[in-house]
């Protein structure tokens, strides 16, 4: 399979250089313009809802505020327009999966319909292995073809297809401030790993580290009951959503898959865009725990709950 050619996110948590030289003597909205520096920012991915679960995407920077380690953080980046989005779809194909396989097809396909001519997205499907179907590209007509060609059959190696999507995430880099793009995985599993190499420990600490919001659907086997290990996988897909910033899903229908990727679809294009100059100049590894809050009543920020810091060579 041809391999596209690609770029992706430059969103710099800690150790990443990235944007902003002289953040006193430029408009923050105009900051994001800027991409190469001596300064490490830290770059997060901020989703605004209401008390009804409704994006708000009318904020200004003066409505957040940005808290690391209980310490109040200057914000030197701050964009609300929709940056484009480099994504990994994953799709569960093991065997209980075969009498749903067709309605799962159809609404990651009209997932990928959404997408923007400048946003790029790889398919990946997992059973007992994992197999990239689609590189990343903005074919949607690629992407469509490959989604039809997947098959279930075999048990489930969960860990292993997101420790490979995070990998493959991490490969793509933007040369240009127009190549930054936020970045995605997003998980369709009906049941627990059953037969990954890499364990969930591994895996959490890969997501924690990289730029990626993981948003997880778990969609029980059909007349299964609620087993321990589904219990299990559950706990384990809302950790990874909630550690990056991402959200999970738990649909009790196969047919509930589309309106959860339409939601996905929608968080995506809400999402702002804001970083930090960290106040704390230790370069000691350690992991630094983020707070966003929002000043206008009703109001709730998510985002990922930390990073870790650079580490002294």
């Amino acid at each position: 399979m041809r391999r596209e050619s690609h770029v992706a996110i430059v969103t710099g948590i800690a150790a990443v250089t990235a944007v902003v030289i002289s953040a006193q003597a430029v408009p923050v909205q105009e900051r994001t313009k800027l991409f190469r520096s001596t300064v490490d920012v830290v770059s997060l991915n901020v989703t605004a809802v209401d008390s009804k679960n409704r994006y708000i995407t009318d904020l200004s920077e003066e409505d957040f505020s940005v808290f690391e380690d209980g310490t109040q953080q200057d914000l030197i980046v701050f964009n609300r327009q929709s940056l484009p989005v480099a994504l990994s779809l994953l799709i569960d194909t093991s065997a209980s999966m075969e009498s749903r396989m067709r309605l799962a097809q159809d609404a990651a396909i009209g997932f990928v319909r959404k997408l923007r001519p400048q946003d790029l997205a790889q398919i990946v499907d997992f059973d007992s292995r994992v197999q990239i179907l689609q590189n990343f590209t903005n074919n949607v007509d690629e992407l469509e073809r490959s989604i039809r060609t997947t098959s279930a059959g075999g048990s489930t190696a969960l860990h292993n297809a997101l420790y490979i999507s995070l990998k493959e995430l991490a490969k793509i880099k933007a040369t240009t401030a127009e190549d930054v793009r936020r970045q995605a995985i997003i998980v369709l599993s009906d049941g627990e790993d059953t037969s990954s190499l890499v364990s969930y420990e591994e895996v959490l600490d890969l997501a924690k580290r990289s730029e990626t919001a993981i948003y997880t659907i778990a969609l029980q086997a059909k007349d299964a009951p609620q087993t321990k290990g589904f219990r299990e996988a559950e706990f384990i897909l809302r950790q990874f959503a909630q550690d990056t910033g991402g959200r999970s899903f738990f649909p009790a229908r196969i047919e509930d898959l589309k309106d959860v990727y339409g939601q996905i679809a929608d968080e995506l294009s809400s999402q702002y865009s804001i970083g930090y100059a960290s106040k704390n100049p230790r370069r000691d590894g350690a992991w630094r725990r983020i707070v966003v809050q929002v000043s206008r009543p009703q109001v709730v920020a998510r985002t990922k709950r930390g990073y870790y810091a650079p580490a002294s060579n």
